[in-house]
């Protein structure tokens, strides 16, 4: 499943802040955070059965988050849906990085998926089963899950919603310490929406909150390795700021060389 909620262009020092839960198999084994080799440099997670990655930003200030997409059947995927997660935080740009998934759709089966592609200049949903459907991101808080973005009818979408629109979160600070809690939100009973799930083999196994903001020093990467309820938010804001400043150097290089 997996739940990621975006709260974009609200804040202006923070234009892009993000709330994740990650559903999966607990026995399939992923690395935390770290830098990718490559460029642009990528700060992700690494699910190490298919290399792939199901969250991430780069150096650019582009970030690529994916949830599993309820579908009728299987589709019979050729190809990881992590692995074209990753591929998308290759690219220099949201709009270049929505421009790859439609090509990646066109040529290759993936199993369904629902994904973010999101920088300070455009951000948009790509509800991806037979059929791709691109959504714009509005201005302010965008959750998706299994569904479509912003489902009225998926109840832990709206239970998400309920709780992060309490009182308004107008900094960085006050969404991460909001969501924090909300999406360690244990669950109360069976049949009951929440924000942690365990279900057997199958559970909650990491969550990640992300601020991207106008100066690479205020950004913010915290990781819980399992459940959040159960495990605490480390930080990775060193590792993520690093990439965001090596970003910013290249792109003054680059538009000095140009002048």
């Amino acid at each position: 499943m997996c739940l990621l909620a975006v709260q974009y262009r609200l804040v202006p020092e923070s234009p892009i802040l993000v709330a994740a839960n990650r559903e999966e198999y607990v026995d399939r084994p992923s690395q935390t955070p770290s830098i990718q080799s490559g460029k642009p440099r990528v700060l992700c997670g690494i699910d190490q059965k298919a290399g792939g990655t199901w969250l991430g930003v780069n150096q650019n200030g582009v970030f690529v988050g994916i949830c599993n997409r309820a579908t009728t059947m299987p589709l019979f995927g050729q190809r990881s849906r992590g692995l074209l997660g990753l591929d998308l935080l290759r690219c220099t740009s949201a709009a270049r990085a929505l421009e790859k998934a439609e090509t990646e759709f066109a040529k290759t089966r993936y199993e369904g998926c629902n994904l973010i592609v999101a920088d300070a200049a455009n951000g948009y949903a790509i509800h991806a089963d037979e059929r791709q459907e691109v959504v714009e991101l509005k201005d302010g808080l965008n959750i998706i899950g299994s569904r479509n973005l912003n489902d009225p009818e998926d109840q832990r979408v709206q239970m998400a919603r309920r709780l992060l629109t309490l009182q308004t979160l107008d900094s960085p600070v006050k969404f991460l310490a909001v969501a924090s809690k909300v999406f360690a939100r244990a669950p109360v009973g069976p049949g009951r929406p929440s924000m942690v799930v365990r279900n057997g083999d199958y559970a909650t196994v990491s969550s990640t909150l992300i601020a991207l903001g106008v100066k690479p020093r205020d950004a913010i990467y915290q990781f819980s390795n399992g459940a959040p309820d159960q495990s605490k938010y480390e930080d990775f804001s060193p590792m993520l700021r690093d990439i965001l400043s090596r970003g910013l150097r290249e792109a003054r290089t680059k538009a000095k060389a140009q002048a």
